[in-house]
C-alpha cells in the first residue's frame, strides 16, 4: 500500500465516527418523539410500550420493527384521539409511516436503494414532523368529562 492510499484509508477511518454521529443525533431525537408520542396516550389506549421504540436502533432489525412501531403507534393514537373525542383520520400517520417502512426496507436491494433511499429519508422526515404535531395535540392531560 502506498502513502497516498494509506492517508485516503486513515482519512476515511477519521470520518467513519463523525458519519456515525452524524446519523445518530437526528435518530435519537426521532426515537425521542415516537417515545413521547407513545407515553402522552393513556395506558389503556396504548398498544405499545413507550420504551420498545428504541428497539428500532439495531441495524437490520429495525428493517421488520418499523413496521410494528408505525402500526402500534397509530392505533394507540387512534384510541387516544377516540378518548378525548378528538376528530382525526382513522389511523393516524399509518399511510406515510408505512412509506417510510416500506421505503427502508426496499433499500437494502441493490441498484433500487438510491432512489428508495432517498424517498425513505423524506418519509422519515415527514413522519417525524406528523408524529410531532399528534403528540403536541394530546399533551395536555385529559379529565374525561364529568369526572
Amino acid at each position: 500500500m502506498h502513502d497516498s492510499d494509506m492517508a485516503v484509508v486513515m482519512a476515511m477511518m477519521a470520518f467513519l465516527p463523525v458519519l456515525f454521529v452524524i446519523v445518530l443525533l437526528p435518530t435519537i431525537f426521532y426515537l425521542i418523539t415516537l417515545q413521547r408520542a407513545l407515553s402522552r396516550c393513556a395506558l389503556e389506549s396504548r398498544t405499545m410500550s413507550p420504551g420498545l421504540v428504541w428497539l428500532t436502533i439495531i441495524p437490520l432489525f429495525s428493517l421488520i420493527w418499523n413496521f410494528f412501531v408505525v402500526n402500534a403507534l397509530s392505533e394507540s393514537l387512534h384510541r387516544e384521539f377516540t378518548r378525548r373525542g378528538i376528530t382525526e383520520e382513522p389511523r393516524p400517520g399509518r399511510s406515510v409511516g408505512l412509506a417510510f417502512a416500506i421505503l427502508c426496507a426496499l433499500s437494502v436491494i441493490p441498484i433500487v436503494n438510491f432512489a428508495t433511499g432517498i424517498g425513505a429519508i423524506v418519509c422519515w422526515i415527514l413522519y417525524w414532523v406528523r408524529i410531532a404535531g399528534y403528540s403536541a395535540r394530546i399533551a395536555e392531560p385529559f379529565t374525561p368529562p364529568g369526572s
